[in-house]
């Protein structure tokens, strides 16, 4: 579409408004304000691309952008919304203007009954590079408005440098990486980062693109307070119903809570298992280091076990490995001796825990690198120095219902 036909024939643009759920009520907070532009043939086309095309000059992009936002706040105040709307920036057309077009334009509605607190200004995270000072200055200036911010993260985990000095009220992320056969507890630390940063900064995170289930499920359990997509509802010419979605997600949710209840279960089971199993014969056998003790205490533990190796305080290893070959064989692996797994994420959180809980601990499911393969690790405390370790292999889990 050429642009020009846009600029000539303004009157075509389109409004739509896609709702933003909260998740504490299920219920529509606010809309993010889109731009469709309706063709000669009655078509209408969604202009997310015009707004980053910086080919197109920038007094059309400021004016595309001023009409949508003017028709939106137009609406809000004629039906008296008294939710949330959202109006993405690019951040240098923004920085260009010194953000004169939009606040002239907050300014001229809020005269007129706007109230600034329920609008939030969207920008990209990938332009954060240049002209940070310029932004932290006008975003400062909104804020003294009562606008909110919202920052949508081009990839996971990225810019939290800028996050941390722009602190936005919204952090927005995309789900779309999450396909379908994707079980998404295996990927909840992918937003670890954003997560941690939102909670310190006082940011809620926004989850956007979300189309199935699973989708729906992993920005649940990365701790989403507001979702987007097609799986909920989609972009509207008019504002609806705030409890459209509600009955869903609150079946939803119970769903999710259901699945981690049973999860928890199985775990605390699988727990009581390997501890009473390996304390059964540790209490037979008194612990030693050599390897004949490692084999037999191995094979009395074969059902659910494929590696286990000893460990001191400091994470040097200092035992061989004991591992079960293809044929189902215990082989010992002398070259594990003196490896250091002390930068293992939470080692030594782990090593405390043992110490002063006097027990054994059971890790989150990993991929274990020699393997490629799913695993869970039991760490048990033999004394206040050395730790023995049980990997669990992927067969054994993938067996037991909640514990993949």
């Amino acid at each position: 579409m050429d642009p020009l036909d846009i600029l000539i024939d303004l009157e075509q643009l389109l409004p739509y408004y896609k709702p933003i759920i909260r998740a504490d009520k299920q219920l529509i907070s606010g809309y993010e304000v889109i731009a469709y532009f309706l063709d000669e043939n009655g078509r209408k086309q969604r202009l997310d691309w015009l707004f980053d095309d910086t080919s197109i000059p920038d007094e059309f992009r400021l004016e595309v952008n001023q009409y949508i936002h003017q028709k939106a706040i137009e609406k809000k105040l004629q039906e008296n919304y008294s939710g949330y709307l959202s109006f993405y920036y690019d951040v240098e057309l923004l920085v260009r203007d010194n953000g004169e077009t939009f606040i002239n334009l907050l300014h001229d509605y809020q005269e007129k009954g706007l109230d600034l607190n329920k609008i939030i200004l969207e920008i990209k995270d990938i332009s954060l590079t240049d002209n940070m000072d310029q932004l932290n200055h006008i975003i400062k200036y909104l804020k003294t408005l009562g606008v909110k911010i919202s920052i949508e993260l081009a990839y996971p985990n990225g810019s939290l440098n800028q996050l941390a000095v722009l602190h936005p009220s919204f952090i927005k992320v995309d789900t779309s990486f999450l396909k379908d056969d994707l079980l998404p507890h295996l990927y909840k630390d992918v937003y670890f980062g954003v997560s941690m940063l939102s909670r310190k900064i006082g940011a809620s995170l926004l989850f956007k693109g979300i189309r199935s289930y699973n989708q729906l499920n992993f920005a649940w359990k990365s701790g989403g307070e507001y979702y987007q997509g097609s799986y909920l509802t989609n972009p509207q010419q008019d504002f609806i119903d705030e409890d459209c979605c509600k009955s869903e997600l609150t079946e939803y949710f119970s769903e999710f809570v259901t699945y981690e209840q049973q999860k928890a279960k199985a775990q605390f089971e699988l727990l009581d298992l390997v501890h009473g199993t390996i304390n059964g014969l540790l209490t037979q056998m008194k612990p030693g280091n050599d390897d004949a003790w490692l084999l037999k205490l191995a094979k009395g533990c074969e059902e659910f076990v494929f590696r286990i190796y000893i460990c001191n305080s400091v994470g040097l290893q200092v035992s061989a490995n004991v591992e079960k070959d293809n044929q189902g064989n215990w082989i010992l692996l002398q070259e594990g001796i003196h490896k250091n797994w002390s930068w293992r994420p939470y080692f030594f959180e782990n090593i405390m825990r043992m110490n002063i809980e006097k027990k054994g601990i059971l890790s989150d499911l990993y991929t274990d690198i020699e393997r490629s393969e799913l695993i869970r690790t039991y760490a048990y405390p033999l004394s206040q120095q050395r730790y023995i370790f049980f990997d669990i292999p992927y067969s054994y889990l993938i067996e037991k219902e909640g514990l993949l």
